[in-house]
C-alpha cells in the first residue's frame, strides 16, 4: 500500500512521481521494495513520462569481479538514474576481473569505462600457509594479497584514467579457532581485517573504498552473508545487503566531484544543551555529566566541536537574547563548545532564514554549503521552504541520538582530510580582523599595503594535491570554467609536459589564508604560433579584492612568455554561480574573440601585456626543490 500514491502519479503522468521515486528509493533497505521501484521506473519510460529540465548526466561504470554481479547492477543503475545520473554499463563474467584488467585488449579496456567498480574474491583473501607460520611469513603474504589488489586497480587507471571504486572483505561469521582467532594473522578473521586495513592505508589517490566490512558491520554480518546465495548463484551476499552495498556505490561516485557542505549552523536550547537558557538561566541549562541527558549533550558537542579538524565552520542560529544565549559558552565549565570555535554567532528575535542568508554574505559562502540543525520541526520547515538551498536537518527526540544523525547524514563526509582544513576557522576569524582594519583605513592602496602580503606560486605537487582536488571541486563562485577533477586527475597533472600547473598561497600579518587559487594551462599549437589555453582558473572568495588576480595573471603570462608562447586565450563558462567573473578576463586586458550563450572566449598577447603593479611580495617554488626566487611583484 505504501507506493499506491507512486503507482497513480505514475498513471496520471504526474511529474512529481520523479521526486517521490527518488525519496523512496534512498529510504528503501529492503531488496524487493528498491527492485519494484526500479520496474516503476522502466514503465515510466515506456509511457514516456520524462523529468523536465537537464537532470542528467552520463556516465560509463564497468563492474567486474569474483561474484555473479545481477542483480547487483539493477540496484545501481537504478539508484544512479534516480539520482540523475544515465549509466552505461559494462558488467564482467563471474569470477573474471584479473583476467579483463590484465589483458589490454579485453572487453573492459574496448568499453573506456570512468568508474569501474572491482569487487574481489573472498576466496582469494586467504592465507595459504600454516597457523603456526611465523608471524612475519603471515604479514608478508597480506603485503602480497593487498599489492596484487592494488596493482591491479592502479593499472585499470593508468589505462582509463577511470576512478577506482574497491570493494573489501566480508569477515567470516562463524566460531572457527575461537579466541584463538586473534592471536595470529593466519586465521580467515584476522587476515581479512589486517588486508582490509591494508588495501585502505595504502590505496593510492584513485582507488577509493567501498567499505563492505563495515556495512556488514553495520547491518549485522549474521543478517548480511547468505551461503546458500553463493553456492546456488554466486552471489556475494543477502538480497538486503546488496542494497547496501549499492547504495554506497552511489554515495561514493556522487561524492568523486561533489563537494561535502561547509558550514553547521548550530540551535541552541534544546539542541546544545537541555532546557531553556532565557527561562532557566545559566545555572538550570542541562550539559555535563551530573545527570545522562546532560551528558548526551556534552557529548554532542564533542563530536561538533570534531568537524572543525576536518575544515567544518560552526555557527550558531538561535533565538534567543543575545546576551543570555553567548552567557554558556563564556561562563559555563561543563561547555565543550567556546566562542572562539564560532565564525558567526547570530541569537536575536529575527527570523532565522534571515539570519542564515546573512552569514552567507558574510562569509561569502553559497547558501547550498550550510546545514541547519535544529530539534524545533517548525524551524526546520520554515528554513526549508524559504531557503531550500539550506540543507535542515531535525534533530530529536533523545539527545543520547544527536550524534549518530549528524553522522548518518554524511553531509560533512570527505574523500581527503588536510592540514588546511584544521585551520579554516582560524582562518575565518581573521578575516574578521582584516576587515575590521579595513573599516578603520579610507585608501585602499595603504590598506593592501599594510596586510604585508606574501604570495606563493607553486607547481603542482603530490603534497598539495589533495587540497587542489578540494578547491576545484568545491569553488563555484571565482571559478572561470568550473570544471571538475579528482584527485587522481590531479596527479596525473603532475610533471606533464603538455600542461602548466600551478597554486597560490597567501599569507599575511593577520595569518595564512592557505592555498587559495588553483591554474591549469594547456600548451597548444595553432599556424599563428603556440599560445597557452587557460584550462582551469578558480579562486577562494575569501581573498577577493585583495590583488590576487592580477598577480595570477601576471604569473600566468610570465610562464607563457618562458615557454615561448605568443598568446594567452582563457574561456568563461556561464553557470548558476559564477557570474562574478563574467567580465573578469575584460578586466584583465584580455579581447573578447567570440562570444554566445554557452561560452565566451577571449585572448591576450603575451609581448604587449604590461604586468599589473599589486601589493602582493611574490615568492615562487617548483615542486623538485625547496629553493624560493623572491621577485617584484609584476616582474615578468
Amino acid at each position: 500500500m505504501k507506493n499506491q500514491d507512486l503507482k497513480s502519479l505514475l498513471l496520471n503522468n504526474d511529474l512529481a512521481f520523479w521526486e517521490v521515486l527518488a525519496a523512496r528509493s534512498l529510504e528503501a533497505d529492503r531488496f524487493e521494495d528498491l527492485l519494484f521501484l526500479s520496474t516503476l521506473r522502466k514503465k515510466a519510460a515506456v509511457r514516456g513520462l520524462a523529468r523536465t529540465g537537464n537532470h542528467s548526466r552520463q556516465l560509463r561504470l564497468a563492474l567486474i569481479g569474483g561474484f555473479s554481479l545481477y542483480p547487483l547492477h539493477e540496484l545501481i543503475e537504478h539508484l544512479l538514474a534516480t539520482a540523475g545520473v544515465t549509466c552505461e554499463l559494462f558488467i564482467g563474467d563471474y569470477d573474471n576481473y584479473i583476467s579483463e584488467v590484465m589483458d589490454e585488449n579485453s572487453d573492459l579496456y574496448q568499453f573506456q569505462p570512468q568508474v569501474v567498480f572491482l569487487i574481489p574474491s573472498d576466496q582469494r583473501c586467504k592465507y595459504q600457509g600454516q597457523l603456526s607460520d611465523s608471524r612475519e611469513a603471515q604479514r608478508a603474504q597480506v603485503a602480497d594479497v593487498c599489492s596484487q589488489i592494488l596493482d591491479m586497480c592502479r593499472l585499470v587507471h593508468k589505462r582509463t584514467g577511470a576512478e577506482v571504486i574497491l570493494g573489501n572483505f566480508k569477515l567470516p561469521v562463524g566460531f572457527d579457532l575461537g579466541p584463538y582467532r586473534y592471536r595470529v594473522l593466519g586465521s580467515d578473521w584476522s587476515f581479512r581485517k589486517e588486508v582490509n586495513l591494508e588495501l585502505g592505508l595504502n590505496a593510492p589517490a584513485c582507488v577509493h573504498i567501498c567499505d563492505i566490512e563495515f556495512l556488514e558491520h553495520r547491518r549485522g554480518a549474521l543478517t548480511s552473508q547468505d551461503d546458500r546465495a553463493w553456492f546456488e548463484s554466486k552471489q556475494p551476499c543477502s538480497t538486503e545487503m546488496l542494497v547496501q552495498v549499492a547504495k554506497e556505490v552511489v554515495h561514493i561516485i556522487d561524492s568523486l566531484h561533489r563537494s561535502p557542505k561547509k558550514v553547521l549552523v548550530l540551535d541552541l536550547d534544546n539542541t546544545l544543551w537541555g532546557g531553556i537558557v532565557g527561562d532557566d538561566g545559566l545555572e538550570g541549562i542541562e550539559i555535563g555529566d551530573t545527570s545522562p541527558r546532560g551528558e548526551a549533550f556534552k557529548a554532542f558537542q564533542k563530536y561538533v566541536l570534531s568537524l572543525t579538524e576536518r575544515g567544518v565552520l560552526l555557527a550558531v542560529c538561535s533565538k534567543n537574547e543575545y546576551d543570555a544565549a553567548f552567557e554558556p559558552f563564556a561562563k559555563h565549565p561543563e561547555m565543550v563548545l567556546r566562542p572562539e570555535h564560532f565564525v558567526s554567532f547570530k541569537a536575536n528575535w529575527d527570523p532565522k532564514t534571515d539570519n542564515i542568508k546573512q552569514m552567507s554574505t558574510e562569509l561569502n559562502l553559497g547558501l547550498d554549503s550550510f546545514v541547519f540543525v535544529d530539534d524545533n520541526p517548525a524551524e526546520i520547515e520554515i528554513v526549508r521552504q524559504l531557503a531550500p538551498e539550506v540543507t535542515p536537518l531535525l534533530l530529536g527526540p533523545d539527545p543520547a541520538d544527536y550524534v549518530r544523525q549528524l553522522q548518518d547524514s554524511r553531509l560533512f563526509e570527505r574523500l581527503s582530510i588536510t592540514a588546511e582544513d584544521s585551520q579554516r576557522t582560524g582562518q575565518y576569524r581573521q578575516e574578521v580582523e582584516r576587515k575590521s582594519l579595513l573599516s578603520s583605513t579610507t585608501d585602499i592602496t595603504s590598506y593592501l599595503a599594510s596586510l604585508e602580503m606574501v604570495g606563493t606560486f607553486t607547481e603542482f605537487n603530490l603534497l598539495d594535491a589533495p587540497r587542489i582536488s578540494q578547491l576545484i571541486n568545491k569553488s563555484n563562485q571565482f571559478n572561470l570554467t568550473t570544471r571538475r577533477r579528482s584527485e587522481a586527475e590531479v596527479h596525473a597533472l603532475i610533471d606533464d609536459p603538455k600542461h602548466l600547473c600551478f597554486t597560490m598561497r597567501l599569507a599575511d600579518r593577520f595569518g595564512d589564508h592557505g592555498l587559495i587559487s588553483v591554474v591549469i594551462a594547456r600548451l597548444e599549437k595553432a599556424s599563428a604560433g603556440s599560445y597557452l589555453e587557460i584550462d582551469t582558473w578558480l579562486m577562494s572568495c575569501r581573498v577577493l579584492k585583495r590583488q590576487v588576480e592580477e598577480d595570477v595573471v601576471n604569473e600566468i603570462m610570465r610562464l607563457a612568455r618562458l615557454h615561448s608562447c605568443d598568446g594567452v586565450r582563457g574561456t568563461y563558462l556561464p553557470s548558476a554561480k559564477n557570474s562574478m567573473v563574467r567580465e573578469l578576463y575584460s578586466q584583465l586586458g584580455f579581447t573578447l574573440v567570440s562570444q554566445s550563450a554557452e561560452r565566451s572566449d577571449y585572448q591576450a598577447d603575451v609581448h604587449s601585456f604590461k604586468p599589473f603593479i599589486t601589493q602582493i611580495q611574490i615568492a615562487r617554488r617548483t615542486h623538485e626543490s625547496d629553493r624560493s626566487n623572491r621577485s617584484p611583484s609584476g616582474s615578468l
